[in-house]
């Protein structure tokens, strides 16, 4: 492996569950983007940098996955508040639903779980005919 090779690694997970994580944390209420990103960066390796997650919401935003409204601030300006669309909605829990499996199958082959028991064909009890 190259050197940096861990980095790419945690970049490529990256792609493939931010959009989801993201969708995910606006399943309870809408959120702003800065609100985010904390979330994001407080849950672990999940952001890198501020600037990634709004191009992200805008395509989500374009794919009908998220709404958006803006909002007063009693801090400052008006914010930009993300919301799940139904479609949104669909495609977390369509994601939620597969990543268990996904994920339990790649500590399997990682070797971070034992595989589950073999399904094999029903017996019946000795000393049943």
């Amino acid at each position: 492996m190259e050197p940096g090779g861990a980095r790419n690694v945690i970049t490529q997970l990256r792609r493939g569950t931010v959009e989801h994580c993201v969708l995910a944390l606006l399943r309870d209420r809408p959120r702003y983007g800065f609100d985010l990103v904390r979330e994001l960066s407080d849950a672990g390796e999940l952001l890198t940098s501020e600037g990634t997650i709004y191009p992200l919401l805008a395509r989500l935003r374009r794919d009908g996955l998220v709404e958006t409204s803006w909002q007063e601030s009693g801090t400052g300006p008006p914010r930009r508040y993300y919301a799940l669309t139904g479609d949104g909605r669909a495609t977390v829990a369509a994601f939620i639903s597969e990543w268990s499996r996904f994920r339990d199958g790649v500590d399997r082959v990682l070797g971070l779980t034992a595989p589950p028991p073999a399904a094999g064909p029903a017996r019946a009890p000795e000393g049943s005919a």
